[in-house]
């Protein structure tokens, strides 16, 4: 049984590497698009079909008998829901449906309406051969502000199986979705594939990083480092974080399929996107390699290993410009509080003293304009700002 299985995998494993060389020749890019997930608001979702709002009569009148057992059984699903869920689940099931026609001929819904994921209640499955390789989710899980606000949105999340196995095009096709649809893609996982492996293996990308190679913006990015690396085998580099919406994982794809006895060389250097302090653009579909060579200087090199010539476009960090939001906030405040109130200030100061005088104002409110954000944003902002205020007001032309 155990070597049925094993067998299994590895045949799968060829399918899945003779899957993606053919991609690579038929979409002329090295950088395969591994996994997507993608959010549209439900007034910009496509309306139910007369298909799906009248199932049973509109497959009846197919003539075939597949066609009106699966209008039975969605007439069914559907006289379940109470009225507030029939549209929004019908809106999802059409969306699950333009997806499907994206990816190509071998996907299709399930009309079997599922428990749903990440705080979503349902979900449509999207599969391939009968196996689930993507999801529509809908309907808030919970009461709770936030998710209330979920509730208005239906989620797209596309696997590896997916992205692997579509047909030539979809990722056009999924982009041209998500632009009608007015959707925030939400993460975007773009793979680098040596498939005959690179030089130097997987240490040469860990002296890379110990080297400083890696680093962004004269930063060490945080590393993990995962498998079995004093056996030299079925090891995994990351770098980057989660949380900032930037990860690279580094490791040896054929372990991962084939087993370390394979003696496989093939390595995936994986970056993933997503939203957490960053706008992804649906042109990351469109263009991966260019995404994938603008994450960094040392993203653009390991591309140019594989013959890859690319325009690097870089992803914004919001957090970047949340920091110069709150700069410029504190910054206009300082400012007022040197030309409007600093003489005041100065006799309440010279006075009073700093501790009667905080006893009378302590506690009060931050200005509306600074009320939004944290005290610790606050207080680095205020640095900047003090230098930039002060170096104002004590310049010649200022006085």
């Amino acid at each position: 049984m155990t070597r049925a299985a094993k067998n299994l995998l590895v045949l799968d494993g060829s399918e899945v590497k003779l899957r993606l060389q053919a991609e690579r020749v038929e979409s002329k890019t090295a950088v395969h698009v591994d996994w997507v997930r993608f959010t549209v608001r439900r007034k910009f979702s496509p309306a139910p079909s007369i298909e799906n709002l009248f199932p049973l009569r509109a497959h009846a009148e197919s003539g075939l008998w597949d066609e009106v057992a699966r209008g039975q059984r969605m007439a069914q699903i559907l006289a379940e829901l109470p009225n507030d869920e029939f549209a929004v689940s019908t809106q999802a099931f059409e969306l699950g449906c333009e997806v499907g026609a994206a990816l190509g001929p071998d996907f299709a819904v399930n009309n079997e309406r599922k428990k749903g994921h990440d705080f979503y209640r349902f979900r449509w499955a999207i599969e391939r051969n009968g196996t689930e390789c993507g999801w529509i989710g809908f309907l808030a899980s919970g009461d709770s502000p936030r998710q209330q606000s979920q509730s208005s949105t239906i989620h797209c999340n596309l696997f590896g199986a997916a992205c692997t196995f579509a047909a030539s095009g979809w990722r056009d096709r999924l982009a041209d979705i998500v632009d009608a649809r007015n959707g925030d893609l939400t993460r975007c996982d773009l793979a680098l594939d040596f498939f005959d492996g690179l030089p130097g293996g997987i240490e040469s990308i860990l002296e890379d990083y110990k080297a400083g190679r890696c680093d962004v913006g004269g930063k060490r990015l945080k590393s993990n480092m995962v498998g079995r690396w004093p056996e030299g085998i079925e090891r995994s580099l990351y770098f980057g974080s989660k949380e900032a919406g930037k990860q690279t994982n580094c490791y040896e794809k054929g372990h991962q399929l084939f087993g370390p006895e394979s003696g496989s060389e093939w390595l995936r250097v994986e970056l993933r996107y997503g939203n957490k302090l960053r706008e992804l653009s649906t042109r990351m579909l469109r263009h991966p390699a260019d995404f994938f060579a603008g994450a960094s200087a040392w993203h653009a090199s390991i591309l140019a290993k594989a013959d890859q010539l690319a325009i690097p476009e870089k992803v914004k960090c919001t957090g970047r410009l949340a920091l110069e939001t709150v700069e410029a906030e504190c910054t206009r405040n300082l400012r007022w509080l040197v030309q409007t109130a600093a003489a005041s200030v100065a006799v309440a100061v010279e006075y009073l003293g700093v501790d009667d005088l905080w006893q009378v104002i302590g506690n009060s409110r931050k200005p509306g304009r600074l009320q939004k954000f944290s005290a610790s944003e606050i207080q680095k902002a205020f640095t900047g700002a003090f230098h930039r205020v002060s170096s104002v007001e004590s310049s010649p032309a200022f006085a």
